[in-house]
């Protein structure tokens, strides 16, 4: 529309001498040519000028967002290793009460009742009995102890339990299938790769919540011998593995995933995801986890 404008006032100023005197000159033709050009050159320019303003005024408004995003996730993670301190030593703390002083009292209690049935001193065999009372109500305090100690989340001392919250708060809020399968061979890991794991899995599932847009979504739980893997599939929309791989560094909307694969890796472990447009996506935790230390579900202090 500029371009026109222009060619139209050209041509006007042209056309008007030769209108009005019936001659002109090469002044009254390239004098105007040139004014014009050089104004429409500089109309070009200011144009651009604005674009590059506006260009720079959404920069700054996405590094703005970005940063806020960062402190958030930044804060966020500070949060979450804070409270998985706190579960490990509540853990710590109810595993070594359970396993010194209600053992004690136990063998306490087990004694005395032995003791009150062989001897034949009435005396002594009460006293053996007001022993063995009292142990058992002790050993029930030890045991109230040892469950109010027990993490929130974790509290059943089974990662597996804790992820089925997950799914079944999920599906009461979004109307999400989630479906969940454990191998039976699973052992109690340690405190600091279930919090890991359930605190990734969090992530993935606000993931497939805000992104996804999908109506199923299939978690695993694997015993892998020396690791536990954890894989969720969905059936949403997916996306490009390849382009998202060249342009996380730069893309704000990468920093969830990011974040997820770090918290892994800081324990040995790692994320791989598979994913294809309109396909769904694949997610695969792994965490290792030392076979000796870990406690079976059936060995979990009550």
């Amino acid at each position: 529309m500029g371009v026109l404008f222009s060619v139209l006032v050209l041509a006007v100023v042209i056309t008007a001498p030769i209108l009005h005197y019936g001659t002109t000159n090469y002044a009254n033709i390239f004098g105007p040519a040139i004014g014009s050009v050089f104004a429409f050159a500089i109309s070009l320019g200011y144009l651009q000028l604005l674009r590059d303003a506006v260009e720079r005024e959404h920069l700054v408004a996405s590094l703005t967002r970005t940063q806020s995003e960062m402190s958030e996730l930044q804060d966020e993670l500070a949060l979450a290793q804070r409270h998985s301190g706190m579960i490990a030593e509540r853990t710590r703390i109810s595993r070594d009460i359970h396993d010194t002083i209600a053992q004690a009292l136990s063998s306490i209690r087990l004694l005395a009742h032995a003791g009150a049935n062989k001897t034949a001193d009435p005396d002594a065999s009460e006293t053996l009995t007001q022993v063995e009372s009292l142990a058992g109500d002790s050993l029930s305090d030890v045991r109230r102890i040892v469950a109010a100690l027990a993490p929130a989340e974790l509290e059943d001392a089974a990662l597996a339990i804790a992820l089925q919250r997950i799914l079944d708060r999920l599906r009461d809020e979004t109307g999400l299938d989630g479906t969940l399968h454990v191998d039976e061979t699973l052992p109690l890991l340690p405190t600091e790769v279930e919090v890991a794991l359930l605190r990734t899995t969090q992530s993935a599932l606000a993931n497939v919540r805000l992104h996804a847009q999908a109506t199923k979504v299939v978690m695993s739980l694997i015993d892998a011998s020396d690791s536990v893997r954890l894989d969720i599939v969905d059936n949403g929309r997916g996306f490009d593995v390849s382009a998202w791989e060249k342009e996380r560094e730069l893309s704000s909307s990468s920093f969830g995933l990011r974040f997820m694969r770090a918290r892994l890796r800081e324990l040995g472990g790692g994320l791989d995801i598979e994913s294809t447009v309109n396909e769904g996506t694949a997610i695969s935790m792994n965490l290792p986890f030392h076979p000796d230390s870990a406690q079976p579900y059936s060995e979990v202090p009550h």
